[in-house]
């Protein structure tokens, strides 16, 4: 009960403050609200390419990164399979090394 007469009052100060306003008051009310809305509405653009920039910057590191691994990791299969070890794969011809029985 007590919360339903607070809304009560809180929608009673809200009219009141409404009318007590003129037209014109209410007009710049207006035109400000939606100034602020076009502001919020840039402002959560910029951030939207901000983010879409990170991610950007955040997926050429991990392919920079992927493919350094891989150059490693051919490398050492190409020395492994040099070396005549079962199971490696040379990376020029693409064959395995067999194991040896």
């Amino acid at each position: 009960m007590r919360i339903r007469i607070l809304t009560i009052a809180a929608a009673s100060v809200l009219a009141l403050g409404a009318a007590a306003c003129t037209q014109a008051e209410q007009n710049k009310a207006e035109a400000n609200a939606e100034a602020a809305g076009d502001k919020a509405a840039d402002v959560a653009a910029q951030t939207g390419e901000v983010v879409e920039s990170g991610a950007m910057k955040a997926a050429q590191a991990v392919e920079e990164g992927a493919g350094k691994v891989a150059d490693k990791l051919e490398d050492k299969q190409a020395q492994a399979a040099a070396e005549g070890r079962p199971g490696a794969v040379d990376p020029a011809t693409d064959t395995r090394v067999p194991a040896k029985n």
